[in-house]
């Protein structure tokens, strides 16, 4: 694991009992969003990758009901922690699944295990060269037809003074501020998926898209 990547799991380490307080709630209508997007149904087995304090793994476990699968993958043992609490108190506790420990670069997943991934905030944390490595093992766990569904910040039209601010302060502060904008459609498009649908929004002054995209049939 790279230092950054150790740096990001002791910061969401720290940030774990507070950050529905800190975060929480002006990133969950986005999140809400990209859920209707993806639209998972009954039976269907699904992933999130970087579940944090797991709300929205609830929700998925909701939608893939109990013949279906919802699944949880977080580097943060604390966010781990507070998914699986909200997993238990739920009403969907017994949806199988789990809330896991790990590393989105190599997924501990068989090829083909799930028929949807989603991510909320999440893709934008990793270094250019490590998001590669996780598109590639989405690609790898989601069978054929698959969909991935993100929700991040977005390079879309020109920058506007919050997100020259945020720019500024996510080069001279990377631990801190660790998201950072990307090219939402050409990141999926580079790497095999194909685009079905985007909406746009703002947070905090940021531009956001929120993409669902599938795996090609023919992709190994």
């Amino acid at each position: 694991m790279t230092v950054s990547r150790l740096q990001t799991r002791a910061n969401y380490d720290r940030l774990s009992p507070w950050y529905d307080l800190l975060a929480g709630g002006s990133e969950r209508k986005f999140s809400d969003l990209g859920l209707r997007e993806l639209d998972v149904r009954p039976g269907e087995r699904v992933l999130e990758i970087g579940p944090g304090t797991g709300h929205a793994l609830v929700k998925l476990a909701q939608a893939a009901g109990p013949t279906g699968m919802a699944c949880g993958l977080d580097l943060s043992p604390g966010m781990c922690r507070v998914a699986r609490q909200r997993m238990a108190r739920s009403a969907f506790a017994t949806v199988p699944g789990a809330v896991i420990c790990g590393d989105a670069v190599e997924l501990p997943f068989a090829d083909g295990a799930f028929d949807a991934v989603y991510m909320s905030f999440t893709l934008e944390l990793f270094a250019p060269a490590d998001m590669a490595y996780v598109l590639e093992e989405c690609q790898r766990v989601l069978g054929d037809g698959g969909r991935l569904g993100i929700v991040a910040l977005s390079e879309s039209g020109p920058p506007n003074l919050m997100q020259r601010l945020y720019n500024w302060a996510h080069r001279r502060l990377p631990t801190l501020i660790d998201c950072r904008p990307i090219p939402v459609p050409q990141t999926l498009a580079d790497h095999g998926f194909r685009l079905h649908n985007a909406a746009h929004g703002r947070l905090w002054g940021l531009a956001l898209e929120v993409a669902v995209a599938s795996k090609h049939a023919s992709t190994p």
